[in-house]
This record gives C-alpha cells, sequence and structure tokens, in this order.
C-alpha cells in the first residue's frame, strides 16, 4: 500500500508543473488525499467490511470533492488532478499511471433500470496503462479505453477506445492514431493537447469547402474563357436590319 502511495504521490510531481515538493503534494492536493482514503477502504471492502469503506470513502468526498467508490480497482501512479466532481464507480478498473481531471464520470449506463440485475455484473469501463482523460469528459458502460489512448474535454464515449487513439466529441469520434511502436509518448494535458487536433467531422466539412470553392474557381474560369471567345467570334460583324445588303445568294424573307 505505502509503495502505491509513494507512486501515486510521484505521479502529482510528475504531470503538475504548479506542484512544489511532496510535503504541499500531500497536504495540499486532493488527489493524493482520496488515494490515501481509498487504499485503505479498499482492502476493506474485499475483507467485506463494506460499510466501513463506504464509510471512509463518503469522508473524503466530502474533503475532496471527488467520489471514489471503495470496490473500484485503481493502480499505481493515478492522478486527478484538481479533482471536484470526478465520480468512479464500483466495478471500474484502472491501469496504470493513469491521469483524470476534474468532472471526469467514469460510469454506468442507465444503472436505475433493473438495478438488482445490475449488481453483481461489470457495468463501468475499464482504462488500461497511461490513459488521459480530459475534463468533463463521460466514459460509460462496460467498455475498454487501450493504452495509451486519449480522451478529450467533454467528450462521451460509449465504445471502446484503440490503443494511443484520440477521441473527441458528442459522441466520440477518433482522431488519427499514434504509433504504437512509440516508447514514451509526450505528456498530452487534458488528453488533446495540440490545437490542431479537430474534430473529425470539422475537417471533413472544411475539406468540402474546399473543393467547392475549387470548382467554383475553375467554373468562373471556363465562364470568362467562353464569354471571350464568343466576343472575338463576333467582333466585325454587322447587325442585320432592313437596310442592311444581303450576301449574294440570300434571299430576304
Amino acid at each position: 500500500m505505502f509503495a502505491k502511495l509513494n507512486r501515486d504521490l510521484n505521479a502529482i510531481r510528475e504531470r503538475d508543473p504548479a506542484a512544489g515538493c511532496k510535503l504541499a503534494a500531500m497536504f495540499l492536493y486532493p488527489s493524493f488525499q482520496v488515494m490515501l482514503a481509498y487504499r485503505i477502504a479498499n482492502p476493506l471492502w474485499k475483507a467485506g467490511l463494506k460499510f466501513a469503506a463506504r464509510f471512509i470513502m463518503q469522508l473524503a468526498r466530502w474533503f475532496t470533492g471527488i467520489e471514489i467508490h471503495p470496490g473500484a480497482t485503481i493502480g499505481c501512479g493515478f492522478f486527478v488532478d484538481h479533482g471536484s466532481g470526478v465520480v468512479i464507480g464500483e466495478t471500474t478498473v484502472i491501469g496504470r499511471n493513469v491521469t483524470l481531471y476534474q468532472a471526469v464520470t467514469l460510469g454506468g449506463v442507465l444503472p436505475a433500470v433493473d438495478a438488482e440485475a445490475q449488481r453483481s455484473v461489470k457495468r463501468h469501463p475499464t482504462l488500461e496503462d497511461d490513459v488521459i482523460v480530459g475534463s468533463g469528459a463521460q466514459i460509460l458502460g462496460n467498455i475498454t479505453v487501450r493504452a495509451g489512448a486519449r480522451v478529450g474535454g467533454n467528450s462521451v464515449v460509449t465504445k471502446d477506445v484503440p490503443a494511443c487513439a484520440t477521441v473527441v466529441g458528442v459522441p466520440a469520434r477518433q482522431l488519427a492514431a499514434r504509433p504504437t511502436a512509440e516508447v514514451e509518448p509526450p505528456f498530452a494535458a487534458y488528453g488533446v493537447s495540440n490545437p490542431d487536433d479537430v474534430d473529425p467531422r470539422g475537417r471533413t466539412i472544411a475539406a468540402l469547402i474546399d473543393e467547392v470553392q475549387s470548382l467554383r474557381a475553375r467554373l468562373n474560369d471556363m465562364e470568362d474563357r467562353l464569354s471571350t471567345t464568343a466576343m472575338h467570334d463576333d467582333a466585325g460583324k454587322p447587325t442585320l436590319g432592313d437596310n442592311t445588303p444581303l450576301p449574294p445568294g440570300t434571299r430576304k424573307s
């Protein structure tokens, strides 16, 4: 337990440039405080002391604003930046070195529908190692976010996310995936740190607009050329009238 807590403490200093010494991280960061409570409550939950475990985590929720069910499985190196409003459900599984930002929900789908039948089944997501989830994102249901994946802020994820992929939007859609052979991908704060990574539908619409503008320019160019040719062919030709002499062999009607 102490080794995991030490890794949780180091994760704060590694991923938050505002973090100072370890003492400051222990007393000033709700992430470490809630993980201290969780590391105590989780063994109690597994030992069958469920009320005591829930009571400890309820106290931690009051002090930190982070709600973690003691039955959840959380690996070492876990960091909740800012933390307020984070909810982690009972059957959630979180790997090593995972980062969540404020207001993230790792929840179930329709928990109030036939709640009794859902008590003994996995209904919350699994986050593998090195996953980053941006603020306000919701990951719902028994799905898996593979290792190294990124979830953009305010996204709603209801399907599995491939390894090293970045998903954004409502519902979440995948941007270009990073090479899985990358040994240590750079830390991406809030899940999507590159402003050029936009919604794939937005990129599609932008590409269509560019294509329409290109076709319009070509059409205008063709119209200009046809108009110039017609004026050149008719240049110098007199307009036929009553007093205009007709060419030989032409009868006037």
